[in-house]
């Protein structure tokens, strides 16, 4: 018996998870960014998200069980925020989400770049990053192929190129 939502219906209810703007920048960040950390998070934000914002959808993810917060033991005030399973299963929906931006959006080339990779790269692509988001968020192997650092690297020279 359903405890919470308007309806069963699958969009609904995953709308009801992740179906906020600043929900879906935070996951993004935390996946294309491996931002980890508050203020990586806060400092890192293209959208410019406010500081009280970040701390209310933080804890909203954890609450839905997509992300975890675990102390760093260096650092008393510090936390790090690691994606759990269900939210790196959502990777693919961010890259459709991306793909219809990018296919009918004024984008910009630089936040394009990955997106646009993403979409040349199919599910092949798709499924090598979700394995490297593990290594990263739940400790499973490390993969040969880091996804990330391709991105990473795409995007740098799609941002210097846009800023020459």
């Amino acid at each position: 018996m359903r405890d919470q939502g308007r309806s069963g219906c699958p969009i609904n209810l995953t709308l009801e998870v992740i179906g906020d703007r600043w929900s879906l920048i935070v996951l993004r960040d935390m996946m294309f960014g491996n931002r980890r950390h508050f203020r990586e998070l806060l400092a890192g934000s293209e959208e410019g998200i406010a500081s009280n914002i970040l701390a209310a959808r933080l804890k909203h993810l954890q609450a839905v069980g997509l992300v975890t917060r675990t102390p760093d033991p260096d650092h008393k005030q510090k936390a790090t925020y690691s994606l759990t399973e269900p939210a790196i299963r959502l990777l693919p929906v961010i890259a459709e989400m991306s793909a219809w931006g990018l296919a009918h959006q004024p984008v910009t080339p630089d936040l394009a770049i990955r997106a646009q990779l993403l979409q040349d790269g199919g599910h092949p692509l798709l499924e090598a990053f979700m394995a490297e988001l593990r290594h990263l968020h739940l400790g499973a192997p490390k993969p040969a192929r880091s996804v990330l650092a391709e991105l990473t690297r795409a995007f740098l020279a799609a941002r210097a190129a846009q800023q020459a």
